[in-house]
């Protein structure tokens, strides 16, 4: 994992989201998914009981993109990586270890999510990140945001756009894959100290930011739940 710290302090987005976690009664409202897909009550029952989780769906469109998915056919990963490389090769080991593996809803799924953590961040919601992050990734997380409620600094961030998701690389380590995304997004950002006065960014000024993560999980689990469990900055 590369220059976590340095990410976390490049990076605020705040888009509200709704507190999902807390003692259990058995009738809370289900949390949002931002990976489900609201096609049938199954999946939806599904969302229900999973909880506050990272869900790349491996759920194929339809049966005959099932098949497809299955089959491997020679446009299997087509708009999402060039033939003959490393990265479509990648994706096939991938579609063998999973064959429900869906490449449109896993960009999709990204990049809520990466809406979606960085927005707890912002807010300093340790008990989503919690969910959805590795331990290690969750720690520096955690880390961060203490030592800015410390300082009593706080963020203003605005996602302008998303403009890039895409496939950087995939890896297998036996039954655990790991999909790296790489993410171009537009932010406006400012941080103030417990003043009010600036101390970085500025609330006029569009940023460009460049973003590695890397999501896995166990292919061989029932568990369809992904984490992130790495971020980069790339300039």
């Amino acid at each position: 994992m590369t220059t976590i710290i340095f990410a976390l302090l490049a990076i605020f987005v705040v888009w509200k989201l709704s507190s999902v976690l807390g003692m259990r009664t058995g009738h809370e409202k289900p949390p949002v998914d931002p990976f489900a897909r609201p096609r049938d009550d199954a999946r939806r029952e599904a969302t229900e009981t999973d909880g506050n989780v990272i869900r790349l769906p491996g759920a194929a469109n339809d049966d005959k993109r099932a098949q497809e998915q299955k089959g491997g056919g020679p446009g299997r990963w087509a708009g999402f990586a060039e033939p003959a490389t490393p990265l479509w090769a990648d994706l096939d080991a991938l579609g063998r270890a999973d064959p429900n593996f869906d490449p449109k809803a896993f960009l999709e799924g990204a990049k809520a999510a990466y809406e979606m953590i960085i927005n707890a961040f912002a807010n300093g919601d340790k008990a989503t990140l919690q969910n959805l992050l590795a331990e290690d990734v969750f720690a520096s997380f955690s880390g961060a945001i203490s030592d800015r409620e410390e300082r009593g600094d706080k963020v203003e961030t605005t996602l302008v756009s998303i403009d890039k998701a895409a496939f950087d690389h995939v890896q297998l380590h036996g039954s655990v894959a790991q999909v790296s995304v790489i993410f171009a997004v537009k932010l406006i950002t400012v941080t103030r100290d417990k003043t009010g006065a600036v101390i970085d960014g500025a609330a006029d000024k569009v940023i460009d930011v460049n973003d590695l993560w890397t999501f896995a999980r166990d292919t061989s689990s029932r568990d369809p739940n992904w984490k992130l469990i790495a971020t980069e900055s790339r300039h």
